[in-house]
């Protein structure tokens, strides 16, 4: 089974909210989850667009999941931010 970390959309017309979450490769879009990982809010403007369980992203990477690019990019953004403040 070849899990992929990828969004899911949720919310109404004209205001999208994504869902990250693990699934089976063969799901369709806003088909079942394996686990959800975390949210994206592309229409946030004053706080955090992305929220993210990071412990658990890793775990998913380890056992072999693969991340779609838009995650993919998330996770380096959060990884950049990470190695800014330390």
């Amino acid at each position: 089974m070849a899990v992929r970390i990828r969004l899911t959309r949720m919310g109404r017309i004209h205001r999208p909210f994504y869902r990250i979450g693990a699934f089976d490769g063969q799901t369709r879009r806003d088909g079942a989850c394996l686990e959800y990982l975390g949210t994206y809010d592309p229409m946030e403007t004053t706080g955090q667009r992305v929220k993210m369980d990071k412990e658990r992203i890793e775990a998913w990477l380890a056992r072999g999941a693969l991340p779609s690019e838009t995650v993919a990019s998330f996770l380096r953004a959060a990884l950049s931010a990470r190695e800014g403040r330390d």
